[in-house]
């Protein structure tokens, strides 16, 4: 098997700098600077360069700040377990402007797997490390009582994206120590 070269590509959003990676199949990371597990996955020897795809994910991004739903997608290259992928599945059918409980992508896996017990914490850990931020929108996923629980890039960015999707947060708290 041929490893796929990666391409990267920084992006500045009004949450902070962005480090975009991509290889042929589709974009492969988006990370907040300095954010929990940043660039995880990223090969040691990618290379700085505008590809198709980062430019469609720049154009994406830019859709997205100016606090509208992008009309297009892009092409994703989502790596992990089969578990993994199917949580980043859910995720991406999380619609603008909506969430959802950790319990009810747990459930869905449930029944997905035919798996008589399926654990919020288990989706919570494929949650976190969810490589595709923002594109993949595991900001949309919240805790079941209202609590807004942690976020790779941070509690403050994860507000702001639900709020730049019109979410009212008035219904949600974030937890003392998260």
């Amino acid at each position: 098997m041929g490893m796929e070269m990666q391409c990267i590509s920084y992006y500045q959003s009004p949450l902070g700098r962005i480090l975009l990676s991509s290889d042929d199949t589709g974009l492969s990371g988006l990370w907040f600077e300095g954010q929990r597990y940043f660039a995880r996955n990223l090969d040691v020897d990618a290379v700085e360069r505008e590809t198709e795809i980062l430019k469609d994910a720049k154009r994406w991004l830019d859709v997205y700040f100016s606090g509208h739903e992008p009309e297009f997608s892009i092409p994703l290259h989502i790596q992990g377990s089969p578990f993994h992928k199917e949580v980043s599945r859910i995720m991406c059918s999380i619609p603008y402007g909506e969430v959802m409980t950790y319990g009810e992508i747990a459930e869905m896996i449930r029944t997905l797997f035919g798996v008589p017990h399926m654990s919020a914490r288990a989706v919570g850990g494929a949650v976190g490390h969810n490589e595709i931020s923002i594109i993949v929108p595991c900001h949309r996923v919240v805790g079941s009582n209202g609590n807004l629980t942690g976020y790779g890039g941070g509690m403050e960015r994860k507000m702001k994206l639900l709020e730049l999707e019109g979410v009212d947060l008035s219904h949600f708290y974030v937890p003392r120590r998260s």
